[in-house]
């Protein structure tokens, strides 16, 4: 028997018991629906990830707090604030020490923070990001207009504020902000510039954000004296990782750390940030993809149900084509193709459906000022495909064994 008389048997068989197979595929779908959604969606983040790598620069070192290890701390890599520890050991003198390395061009300190800006009757809770001048060298985005806080209204606690795009607009409207004063928390600040919109791209947003001096920040509104990371911008970034052993010993000469397990600090390249994210979204992606696949196994199982329920009510059918010449291997492969051909059809459908859903998510997303791409994968769609034969014949080879192995005189006898 032919691999296409096999295929058009299939198909004749299908299309008579229609509710039944489509019930055997349901699972294969629903499976390879979510397996599409979450590798589609897990390149689309990739691709988001990247565009924050771009914004921030891939020429940076980031230097920011973190928890001493201890012989009894496995996480002596993750963040204070990860870890819900307050570290108030960086400093921003110490920012000006990394400036003297000669493949630093330009360092700044921050500060991050939340409050309540408001503007007669406008308020708007948002969040607060004190820096030092260097900032605006480092940082991509342009002033739209207006100008940048300087060295000086640092050094003298001016109360003096950028607003970003979106804050400017809830706070202002179509008005002009420049020179207007609004209520940071409990003082006043003169805005002095407003940043060009950025978007949805970015892990913060940093359109509705509010930039003011440092010390100002630190100051006057939140009472420390500490920053909370600093950002060291390179000249040369084949020298990124040499910088970064030669600021580390910096920061351990400045903080009188001998020990390197009582690192207070984690000094981060541009390239280790990127890696780390990636790392990171690939492990979830995965898990995911493995929770996804066992709705595969279980739509496995129900297709080798329905495929044995199948041989049963056809053994008459499977005792009649012996008789007349089929042989064993005939049956075998009519029914492992029918298997294969069930689960190759949910791989379509839920391939498309995986498709249309990953462009949903990704509207969504947009929408909510994410901006996620619309990708699709290849590679996924390549792997879901292999997979759905491999899942056929695995489900599909005990029934089609059972239905080669009839006798075809007790076949025959079978009502």
């Amino acid at each position: 028997m032919t691999f296409l008389r096999n295929i058009k048997i299939s198909i004749k068989i299908f299309q008579t018991q229609r509710i039944r197979t489509l019930l055997s595929v349901l699972g294969i779908i629903i499976g390879i629906t979510s397996v599409i959604v979450i590798i589609n969606t897990g390149q689309g983040l990739k691709n988001f990830i990247q565009k924050q790598v771009e914004v921030f620069g891939t020429d940076y070192i980031e230097i920011e707090v973190k928890v001493p290890s201890t012989k009894q701390a496995s996480t002596a890599n993750a963040g204070s604030m990860a870890q819900g520890v307050t570290i108030t050991t960086l400093k921003h003198k110490e920012a000006m020490d990394i400036k003297k390395n000669p493949n630093v061009s330009e360092v700044y300190s921050a500060v991050m923070g939340q409050e309540i800006a408001s503007y007669e009757d406008e308020n708007k809770v948002c969040m607060l990001w004190g820096a030092s001048s260097g900032f605006f060298v480092i940082d991509k985005t342009d002033i739209e207009y207006g100008r940048e806080f300087t060295d000086d209204e640092d050094n003298s606690l001016a109360q003096v504020v950028i607003l970003g795009h979106s804050i400017k607009e809830d706070l202002f409207g179509a008005n002009d902000a420049l020179g207007k004063k609004i209520k940071i928390g409990q003082s006043k600040f003169r805005v002095v510039g407003v940043r060009e919109k950025i978007g949805g791209g970015t892990f913060f947003d940093m359109d509705s954000m509010l930039i003011v001096p440092l010390k100002t920040l630190q100051k006057k509104i939140m009472g420390i004296d500490h920053v909370s990371f600093i950002m060291a911008s390179i000249i040369d970034t084949k020298k990124a990782d040499q910088t970064a052993v030669e600021i580390t010993e910096i920061m351990r000469e400045a903080h009188g750390i001998t020990n390197p397990n009582k690192d207070d600090f984690a000094v981060i390249t541009s390239a280790e940030a990127m890696n780390m994210l990636s790392t990171i979204l690939n492990g979830i992606t995965l898990f995911l993809v493995a929770i996804a696949g066992i709705s595969l196994i279980v739509g496995g199982v129900g297709i080798m149900n329905i495929m044995y329920v199948s041989v049963l009510e056809r053994t008459y059918e499977i005792g009649l084509r012996k008789s007349v010449g089929a042989r064993n291997s005939d049956i075998l492969w009519q029914f492992l193709g029918e298997a294969v051909l069930i689960t190759s059809t949910g791989g379509v459908v839920g391939v498309l459906l995986g498709i249309i859903f990953s462009w949903l998510a990704s509207i969504i997303a947009q929408a909510q000022g994410i901006d996620l791409d619309f990708v699709v994968s290849i590679r996924g769609m390549m792997i879901s495909f292999t997979f759905m034969i491999f899942v056929g014949l695995l489900f599909g080879i005990y029934p089609a064994k059972k239905a080669a192995g009839l006798d075809p005189i007790e076949a025959l006898r079978y009502e």
